[in-house]
Protein backbone atom coordinates (compact mmCIF):
# COMPACT_ATOMS: atom_id res chain seq x y z
CA UNK A 1 0.00 0.00 0.00
CA UNK A 2 1.33 3.44 -0.86
CA UNK A 3 1.75 5.92 1.61
CA UNK A 4 -0.64 9.04 2.38
CA UNK A 5 2.57 11.06 1.96
CA UNK A 6 3.52 10.22 -1.53
CA UNK A 7 3.03 12.34 -4.28
CA UNK A 8 0.82 9.76 -6.15
CA UNK A 9 -1.65 10.09 -2.88
CA UNK A 10 -1.33 13.77 -2.65
CA UNK A 11 -2.47 13.68 -6.29
CA UNK A 12 -5.28 11.81 -5.92
CA UNK A 13 -6.53 13.18 -2.64
CA UNK A 14 -6.26 16.73 -4.32
CA UNK A 15 -8.24 15.27 -7.29
CA UNK A 16 -11.29 14.36 -4.73
CA UNK A 17 -11.22 17.46 -2.92
CA UNK A 18 -11.33 19.89 -6.28
CA UNK A 19 -14.14 17.89 -7.78
CA UNK A 20 -15.95 18.06 -4.17
CA UNK A 21 -15.39 21.63 -4.61
CA UNK A 22 -16.56 22.40 -7.79
CA UNK A 23 -19.47 19.70 -7.33
CA UNK A 24 -20.55 21.82 -4.43
CA UNK A 25 -20.03 25.37 -5.71
CA UNK A 26 -21.64 24.50 -9.06
CA UNK A 27 -24.25 22.51 -7.62
CA UNK A 28 -25.94 24.84 -5.07
CA UNK A 29 -25.61 27.83 -7.51
CA UNK A 30 -27.28 26.33 -10.77
CA UNK A 31 -30.15 24.74 -8.30
CA UNK A 32 -31.06 28.02 -6.76
CA UNK A 33 -31.04 29.57 -10.15
CA UNK A 34 -34.03 26.61 -11.22
CA UNK A 35 -35.67 26.85 -7.88
CA UNK A 36 -35.63 30.54 -7.61
CA UNK A 37 -35.74 31.71 -10.71
CA UNK A 38 -37.78 34.55 -10.71
CA UNK A 39 -35.85 35.85 -7.92
CA UNK A 40 -32.29 35.28 -9.55
CA UNK A 41 -34.21 36.95 -13.03
CA UNK A 42 -35.09 40.28 -10.98
CA UNK A 43 -31.94 40.32 -9.47
CA UNK A 44 -30.19 39.85 -13.19
CA UNK A 45 -32.59 42.53 -14.46
CA UNK A 46 -31.59 45.49 -12.33
CA UNK A 47 -27.62 44.59 -12.37
CA UNK A 48 -27.52 44.46 -16.17
CA UNK A 49 -30.23 47.34 -16.33
CA UNK A 50 -27.60 49.81 -16.99
CA UNK A 51 -25.48 47.57 -19.92
CA UNK A 52 -25.34 46.64 -23.12
CA UNK A 53 -26.25 43.27 -22.38
CA UNK A 54 -29.74 44.07 -20.57
CA UNK A 55 -31.71 42.87 -23.26
CA UNK A 56 -30.22 39.69 -23.26
CA UNK A 57 -30.64 38.61 -19.44
CA UNK A 58 -33.34 35.59 -20.17
CA UNK A 59 -31.29 33.74 -22.87
CA UNK A 60 -27.99 34.74 -20.25
CA UNK A 61 -29.76 33.35 -17.57
CA UNK A 62 -30.66 30.39 -19.06
CA UNK A 63 -27.09 29.51 -20.71
CA UNK A 64 -25.55 30.02 -17.07
CA UNK A 65 -27.64 28.01 -15.43
CA UNK A 66 -27.36 24.92 -17.85
CA UNK A 67 -23.21 25.59 -17.56
CA UNK A 68 -23.47 25.73 -13.42
CA UNK A 69 -25.51 23.08 -13.41
CA UNK A 70 -23.56 21.05 -15.76
CA UNK A 71 -20.17 21.86 -13.89
CA UNK A 72 -21.61 20.84 -10.75
CA UNK A 73 -23.52 17.67 -12.02
CA UNK A 74 -19.70 16.61 -13.88
CA UNK A 75 -17.96 17.19 -10.63
CA UNK A 76 -20.22 15.38 -8.68
CA UNK A 77 -20.04 12.19 -10.87
CA UNK A 78 -16.37 12.71 -11.67
CA UNK A 79 -16.07 13.29 -7.86
CA UNK A 80 -18.28 9.81 -6.89
CA UNK A 81 -15.86 8.20 -10.21
CA UNK A 82 -12.72 8.94 -8.24
CA UNK A 83 -13.78 7.33 -5.56
CA UNK A 84 -14.96 4.28 -6.64
CA UNK A 85 -12.12 3.93 -9.92
CA UNK A 86 -9.42 6.05 -10.00
CA UNK A 87 -10.89 7.58 -13.32
CA UNK A 88 -10.59 11.59 -13.57
CA UNK A 89 -12.42 11.83 -17.17
CA UNK A 90 -15.94 13.20 -16.13
CA UNK A 91 -14.72 15.09 -13.23
CA UNK A 92 -12.11 16.87 -15.68
CA UNK A 93 -15.06 17.65 -17.89
CA UNK A 94 -16.52 19.54 -15.05
CA UNK A 95 -13.87 21.99 -14.57
CA UNK A 96 -13.33 22.75 -17.94
CA UNK A 97 -17.28 23.38 -18.19
CA UNK A 98 -16.76 25.20 -14.66
CA UNK A 99 -13.45 27.15 -15.92
CA UNK A 100 -16.16 27.78 -19.20
CA UNK A 101 -18.79 29.04 -16.93
CA UNK A 102 -16.41 31.35 -15.22
CA UNK A 103 -15.27 33.60 -18.04
CA UNK A 104 -18.87 33.92 -18.74
CA UNK A 105 -19.89 35.06 -15.55
CA UNK A 106 -16.67 37.15 -15.67
CA UNK A 107 -17.56 38.79 -18.95
CA UNK A 108 -21.05 39.84 -17.57
CA UNK A 109 -19.56 41.28 -14.63
CA UNK A 110 -16.99 43.07 -16.39
CA UNK A 111 -19.56 44.69 -19.28
CA UNK A 112 -21.88 45.78 -16.35
CA UNK A 113 -19.12 47.51 -14.68
CA UNK A 114 -19.05 45.51 -11.96
CA UNK A 115 -15.44 45.53 -11.49
CA UNK A 116 -15.92 44.49 -7.37
CA UNK A 117 -18.01 41.28 -8.48
CA UNK A 118 -15.44 40.24 -11.70
CA UNK A 119 -12.62 40.09 -9.28
CA UNK A 120 -14.44 38.18 -6.78
CA UNK A 121 -14.53 35.62 -9.87
CA UNK A 122 -10.67 35.32 -9.95
CA UNK A 123 -9.97 32.79 -7.24
CA UNK A 124 -12.86 30.36 -8.64
CA UNK A 125 -11.51 30.72 -11.82
CA UNK A 126 -7.90 29.98 -10.69
CA UNK A 127 -9.23 26.63 -8.67
CA UNK A 128 -10.94 25.36 -11.80
CA UNK A 129 -7.59 25.79 -13.72
CA UNK A 130 -5.79 24.09 -10.87
CA UNK A 131 -8.86 21.23 -11.60
CA UNK A 132 -8.09 21.37 -15.10
CA UNK A 133 -4.17 20.43 -14.35
CA UNK A 134 -4.98 18.32 -11.67
CA UNK A 135 -7.84 16.30 -12.96
CA UNK A 136 -5.51 15.89 -16.89
CA UNK A 137 -3.94 12.39 -17.02
CA UNK A 138 -0.50 12.69 -16.45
Amino acid sequence: MPSVYSPDAASYILQILVSAFLAVLFLQSGIDKVVDRRGNRAYLDGHFAGSPLARTVGPMLIVITILEVSAGALSAVGCALLLLTHDSMVAFLGAVIAGINIIALFFGQRVSKDYAGAAALVPYFLLALTAIYVLAEH
